[in-house]
């Protein structure tokens, strides 16, 4: 297991680009160390939009397999809202 990502409080088009650049910085830091599951932790997400989704959900189609930790209201509800509250609950785990 690696030491999660941390997403941030904004995780909206505002944000994306910023998140998603240190996001694939540890990722590849992650797959050096062999990491087999990759955890991020959403729980510190207290606004969300479509981007924020859309960057998470970009995931799903990289060969790098990982999990939702402890995703905020705010998060959950997002994805529930869009019709992924399934496909959340499937990536995610309360640790």
């Amino acid at each position: 297991m690696s030491q999660a990502f941390e997403l941030p409080e904004e995780l909206t088009i505002y944000s994306a680009v910023e998140t998603r650049d240190a996001l694939l910085a540890w990722v590849t830091g992650q797959a050096a160390k062999s990491a087999k599951l990759l955890d991020i932790s959403g729980a510190k997400v207290r606004e969300v939009d479509g981007s924020g989704l859309q960057l998470l959900a970009s995931l799903s189609h990289t060969d790098q397999p990982w999990r939702m930790v402890n995703p905020s209201p705010a998060l959950t509800e997002a994805c529930a809202h869009i019709g992924l509250g399934a496909w959340l609950q499937q990536q995610s785990v309360t640790v």
